[in-house]
């Protein structure tokens, strides 16, 4: 469905990504963890277009695009198949969570507003906030508030959701509701790129792994084979300090 082949990125003199190859398939959830810097955010950024790489192929359904060198037009299709989670939530602030939700859609996509309409409130309801339709964000908690924001996110109808660190800004309480939310999407089988520092999301809901460390991909796996039989010595390191798991062997 979605596949990124040699994508690059610096800022400034710094290279960010030096090579990662990508594979999304339909259905699939794939946390993509690794520690600070390693290149996570920025891997997201690049698969949406909101950072341009440097070099790299994107083969979205079936057809293979240079990444350097797409036409705004054809960004702003391949983005209309993608919906974006982002750790601050980017709400409007004028808004109300229904207005935040149905704007998209009318705006953004051109769907009559009736219909529109029946979709929000469809939406906000599968994330429980149907009860704080009329709310402004300022009104609600962080939980709300990401909550709200994934409502916006799978309304149309992606093909793939992108979550860029969807529960770091929250406490512990509020970051259970929202996993519960991004649980129950995966449960449906929405396809899902997630970028997190949740460990206990990535062993139990994620379907793979990619480990990421210095703009490279260290180890890429199904999840509970990740986990219980890492490969990379790197890898075992890194869940033993994030999990505090020590019974690991090579």
């Amino acid at each position: 469905m979605l596949e990124i082949r040699d994508i690059h990125k610096s800022f400034s003199d710094t290279e960010v990504l030096k090579g990662i190859n990508f594979k999304v398939d339909k259905g699939d959830v794939i946390a993509v963890i690794g520690p600070s810097g390693s290149g996570k955010t920025t891997l997201l950024r690049c698969i949406s277009f909101l950072e341009k790489a440097d070099k790299g192929t994107m083969v979205f359904d079936g057809i293979s695009h240079d990444m350097t060198s797409l036409s705004k037009g054809e960004i702003k299709k391949i983005r209309m198949q993608m919906g974006f989670v982002f750790q601050s939530f980017n709400l409007f602030s004028n808004m109300t969570v229904f207005e935040n939700v149905m704007e998209g859609l009318v705006t953004a996509r051109g769907i009559e507003r009736d219909t529109a309409r029946m979709k929000t409130l469809d939406v906000l309801k599968k994330v429980g906030m149907l009860d704080r339709a009329e709310y402004y964000p300022g009104e609600l908690s962080g939980g709300q508030q990401q909550r709200a924001a994934i409502a916006r996110a799978i309304a149309p109808d992606p093909e793939v959701i992108l979550f860029d660190e969807p529960t770091s800004a929250l406490d512990p309480e509020l970051t259970g509701e929202v996993l519960d939310v991004m649980k129950k999407l995966a449960g449906e089988g929405t396809t899902m790129i997630v970028v997190t520092h949740e460990m206990d999301f990535a062993m139990d809901v994620a379907s793979r792994v990619t480990f990421m460390e210095d703009g490279v991909v260290i180890e890429e796996g199904p999840s509970k084979e990740f986990f219980r039989s890492p490969k990379e010595e790197r890898s075992l390191q890194f869940i033993q300090r994030t999990m505090h798991v020590c019974e690991y062997s090579i």
